[in-house]
C-alpha cells in the first residue's frame, strides 16, 4: 500500500486518509475517491490529497476483516457487515465464550491485523459483540490475511459460543449435630438463584448425616430422580480425596476427577463424575450469593463445555476473586447491556402507504417484479438483514397491501394521514418502535433492488459515539436510499411535514452523516413511473 501526498492526477480510486472540506465539498475520510471527486476537487483548487493507494497484493480494510472474521466464526455467532476495516462478531445465544489461544498468534502476524474478543469464559448476552476483527490501515498485504485465515481454520471455532443449557440439578446436604436448618434453608435459595441465572433448575433437595454411608444413599436417589448434575453440600469442608464426600461418590460407583482449584473463594471444590453425570462437591463459598469459583464450574458444566482437571488448574490467573481494599466494584458474574459492548438494536420501516400518483391507476406496490409484489421484495430484505423487527406503514389501498404480505413477520402500522405525505409515514413509524431500539432503516417500498446486504452495511456503519448517527447509502457519490437514523433523532422526526423523509435532518446536522459508499446502484433505483418498472431488469431471488 502507497500512503502520502498523491497528486490528483493518481487520485482516482485512491482512499482519502483525512478529510477534505473547502468550497462546497467535504469528503470524508475513508472515501474512495472516483472521477467526479478527482473532477470536483481540481475545480475546487486541490492539487493533491493525503490518501492511501492499494498495490496489487493488497487486500482492502473491509475484505480482510470479512476474510478473518469467517475464519474465527465458530457456533452461535453472528458476523456484522464490514465497515471500516471492522467485523464483530456477536452472540445469537446466551452462554460462555469460548476463546481459543490462537488469538493471540493472529495479533502476532502483522500490527495491521488485530483481534479483540471478550475474556474467555465470560457469560454474553444475545447481541453481545463477543469478539471485533480490525484492520489498522485501508488495506494489508495478501500474504498475512491468508496466514491468518489458515491458522484460525487449523483449531476450528476459534471464537464461539456454548449456549446455557437448561439443567435439572439435584442438592444433596449433610448435617452434623448442632446444624442449624436456617442455614440449610438458605444455602438451598442461594444455590436455586444461582442456578437459576444459569438457565437451569435446582430440582430437589435431600438432607442426610455427614456420613458416607446415608450420603451415597442419597446421591444415588438423585441420580434415580434423573437429575443432570448433583451438588453435595457438606456440613463440613472436603479436607483431603479420602474424605466424607468423595468415599461416598466412590462408593456409588462414580470417580474423583479432581479436588481442589486455584481460585479465592473456591479452592475446596471436588469434582467428581457417575457415569457422565457430574457430582460436585461444593466449597463453603457456594452458600453465599457472592460470585466466587463454584460459578466458574457452573458456568461450564451448565454450557455442556468440557471440564478436565487441566481446565481447573488453568483457573489460577484472574482466580483471586475475594474482595479486597481497592478493587472499584465487586464480581457478580452478570452481563450488563449498560456497560458490555453490544451490537445496536436497529429496526426497519417500510413505508407502504403512498398513493402511486405517477404509476397512473396501479398501485405500484403491488406491481409484480420477478413473481412476487414490488413492497415484498422490501420487506424480505428487511426480514433477511440485521435491521429487525419490521414494521410497515400502510395507508393508500391499506388492506390490499397488507394481503401482498400475507405471512410475513411484521408489524403493520396504520396512517391514515397518508395523503399528507411521507413526513406523515415516517412520524407513524417512528412511533410505533419499540424503547430499546437504537435506531430505525426508513426503507422505501418502492425500491426493489435494495437487497440485506446493503441494509446490513448500514448498520455495520452506524456509530453515534464516533458521529456515525445519519447513515446514507452512495453509489460513485450520488447518495440514496434507504436511510438509518440514530434513535436520538426520533424526536425531532415528529416535527417533520410534507412529502419528505429525513432530508431536513440531513441538511442540518452534516456533522453527523456518515455516506457508505455501495457496490451497485440499489439505493438509487426507485419505481414510480410505468417505464421505470418496464426498464427494471430481472432480480433473482
Amino acid at each position: 500500500m502507497r500512503f502520502g501526498d498523491t497528486p490528483l492526477s493518481d487520485a482516482d480510486g485512491a482512499v482519502l486518509a483525512h478529510s477534505v472540506r473547502t468550497k462546497g465539498i467535504a469528503f470524508k475520510k475513508g472515501r474512495r475517491l472516483t472521477a467526479d471527486d478527482v473532477t470536483a476537487l481540481g475545480k475546487a483548487g486541490i492539487t493533491s490529497v493525503i490518501a492511501a493507494r492499494l498495490d496489487p497484493d493488497d487486500v482492502s480494510e473491509d475484505d480482510a476483516a470479512t476474510r478473518i472474521a469467517a475464519a474465527l466464526q465458530g457456533d452461535h455467532l453472528a458476523a456484522s457487515a464490514a465497515f471500516t476495516g471492522r467485523v464483530n462478531l456477536i452472540a445469537t445465544h446466551r452462554g460462555l465464550a469460548v476463546i481459543d489461544d490462537v488469538i493471540n498468534a493472529l495479533n502476532r502476524i502483522d500490527e495491521a491485523i488485530t483481534v479483540a474478543t471478550v475474556p474467555a469464559w465470560d457469560l454474553v448476552a444475545p447481541r453481545q459483540i463477543v469478539a471485533t476483527i480490525k484492520i489498522i490501515p485501508f488495506a494489508v498485504a495478501e500474504p498475512f490475511v491468508a496466514q491468518c485465515e489458515t491458522l484460525a481454520r487449523q483449531v476450528q471455532q476459534a471464537v464461539r459460543v456454548a449456549p446455557l443449557m437448561a439443567k435439572s440439578i439435584g442438592l444433596v446436604q449433610t448435617q452434623l449435630p448442632g446444624t442449624k436448618a436456617s442455614v440449610l434453608d438458605k444455602t438451598t435459595a442461594v444455590l436455586a438463584a444461582r442456578l437459576e441465572r444459569l438457565d437451569s433448575t435446582l430440582a430437589n433437595e435431600l438432607r442426610c448425616d455427614h456420613d458416607a454411608a446415608p450420603l451415597q444413599t442419597a446421591i444415588e436417589t438423585q441420580l434415580s430422580n434423573g437429575c443432570d448434575m448433583v451438588l453435595v453440600a457438606g456440613a463440613s469442608a472436603i479436607t483431603d480425596r479420602r474424605d466424607v464426600i468423595p468415599s461416598a461418590i466412590e462408593g456409588a460407583g462414580g470417580t474423583i476427577e479432581h479436588f481442589g482449584m486455584p481460585v479465592d473463594p473456591g479452592n475446596l471444590l471436588m469434582l467428581g463424575r457417575i457415569g457422565d453425570t457430574p457430582v460436585v462437591g461444593l466449597p463453603g463459598c457456594a452458600r453465599s450469593p457472592k460470585f466466587n469459583g463454584i460459578d466458574w464450574v457452573l458456568q461450564r458444566l451448565c454450557a455442556d463445555v468440557p471440564l478436565a482437571p487441566a481446565d481447573i488448574m488453568a483457573m489460577g490467573i484472574g482466580g483471586l476473586l475475594k474482595e479486597m481494599p481497592g478493587r472499584p466494584q465487586p464480581r457478580t458474574g452478570e452481563t450488563s447491556d449498560q456497560s458490555a459492548p453490544h451490537a445496536p438494536r436497529i429496526a426497519s420501516i417500510i413505508l407502504a402507504a403512498g398513493q402511486s400518483r405517477r404509476m397512473g391507476d396501479t398501485n405500484k406496490l403491488l406491481a409484480t417484479v420477478d413473481g412476487k409484489p414490488m413492497v415484498r421484495w422490501a420487506v424480505e430484505a428487511a426480514l433477511a438483514s440485521a435491521a429487525t423487527p419490521v414494521y410497515v406503514v400502510l395507508g393508500h389501498q391499506a388492506d390490499v397491501v397488507r394481503d401482498a404480505l400475507s405471512g410475513v413477520d411484521v408489524t403493520f402500522v396504520d396512517n391514515p394521514e397518508f395523503a399528507d405525505g411521507i413526513s406523515a409515514s415516517v412520524r407513524r413509524g417512528v412511533a410505533a418502535l419499540p424503547p430499546d431500539v437504537d435506531g430505525a432503516v426508513v426503507i422505501l417500498g418502492d425500491m426493489p433492488k435494495v437487497g440485506s446486504a446493503l441494509i446490513d452495511r448500514l448498520v455495520a456503519a452506524y456509530n453515534p459515539i464516533e458521529g456515525r448517527a445519519l447513515c446514507i447509502p452512495t453509489w460513485r457519490g450520488k447518495r440514496g436510499n434507504p436511510v438509518l437514523i440514530g434513535k436520538q433523532f426520533f424526536a425531532e422526526m415528529q416535527d417533520l411535514a410534507g412529502d419528505v423523509g429525513a432530508r431536513p435532518l440531513i441538511s442540518q446536522y452534516p456533522e453527523l452523516i456518515c455516506e457508505v459508499e455501495m457496490d451497485d446502484d440499489a439505493a438509487l433505483v426507485d419505481i414510480d413511473t410505468p417505464e421505470a418498472l418496464g426498464a427494471l431488469g430481472a432480480l433473482g431471488d
